[in-house]
């Protein structure tokens, strides 16, 4: 959150060389507040996880948030009741009509399909042009940031020759972009993913600006100059257990699929993992919640 200080402080200049976001008076006493209003379409199989690993981050700023649930009308989970989505989740025709501060797009386990193949593709698209006039900023995680990538700026994703699939190291490539404050120039993040997009063509995209990377892993984190579309590959909001449960449904499956790496201690699956990327998990969420959608958005969302 800003810090509001006296107009005219001599402190301000050496504050803001420093990323820390101040506000003066004058502009302190405009600001109306209201809730956000931030909808999460929620494409994973494990809807109840999911949400829950959403909306922890998402309440862990000073903000008060008024969260909407959605889901495809053209695809029915399997892993969840019908009893659970009927009476927390909307489908987008229920708020077609309706404007969002802030919208989240979670990954699918579709990656393997052509995105032309997956069977709500038409309704994603229909989606994804729904929140250029009636979304602040997007976030989107996983594979949806390849369908993303691939509707609003043509970017292919590619399959990779072995899964991508337990927690990588990672650089930031410029802490003074307002996603990154607070992030240290290395972290961790997980990633669980079949397909890539190759990094040379985000780069190559003079829409976005490419803002966290891996050596082993490619791209994590970009944006659109303006912040209004964000594109994560990897998936931050993982609980500590996440990837192991993922691991042993494969295993138990018969599936063909390797440790995740540097996961499991002394890669170990019968010893517990821990969390090392929760601190970074929530900067990226506080830091999308502020700096993208609150600092931002009108507030009057008839504007948008």
């Amino acid at each position: 959150m800003p810090i509001r200080i006296p107009a005219g402080l001599p402190a301000r200049d050496v504050l803001e060389n420093e990323y820390i976001f101040v506000m003066d008076e004058q502009r302190a006493v405009k600001q109306d507040i209201r809730p956000l209003k931030i909808a999460i379409l929620n494409l994973m199989p494990t809807k109840i996880v999911t949400e829950t690993q959403l909306i922890r981050l998402l309440s862990n700023t000073p903000l008060q948030i008024e969260l909407t649930l959605l889901q495809t009308a053209s695809h029915r989970p399997s892993n969840t009741s019908a009893e659970h989505m009927e009476t927390f989740y909307k489908n987008f025709e229920d708020v077609r009509e309706a404007r969002f501060d802030g919208l989240v797009i979670t990954g699918a386990p579709v990656e393997n399909l052509n995105f032309e193949d997956v069977d709500y593709w038409d309704e994603l698209c229909a989606i994804m042009e729904w929140s250029r006039r009636n979304v602040y900023s997007t976030l989107h995680i996983c594979w949806a940031a390849q369908a993303a990538l691939y509707y609003h700026h043509k970017i292919e994703k590619h399959p990779l020759p072995e899964k991508m699939f337990g927690i990588f190291h990672h650089r930031s490539t410029d802490l003074r972009h307002p996603l990154l404050r607070g992030f240290d120039e290395e972290f961790v993040a997980p990633h669980s993913r079949h397909t890539e997009v190759k990094l040379e063509d985000v780069y190559a995209c003079k829409a976005l600006d490419v803002l966290a990377v891996s050596d082993e892993a490619g791209l994590y984190i970009a944006a659109t100059h303006d912040c209004r579309r964000v594109y994560v590959t990897g998936h931050s909001e993982y609980d500590a257990d996440t990837l192991a449960r993922e691991y042993f449904r494969d295993v138990d499956r018969g599936l063909p699929i390797a440790l995740p790496k540097n996961y499991f201690p002394n890669d170990d699956p019968a010893q517990t993992p821990k969390n090392v990327w929760r601190s970074h998990a929530n900067l990226l969420f506080s830091n999308w919640l502020n700096y993208s959608v609150y600092q931002r958005t009108p507030f009057d969302l008839s504007e948008l």
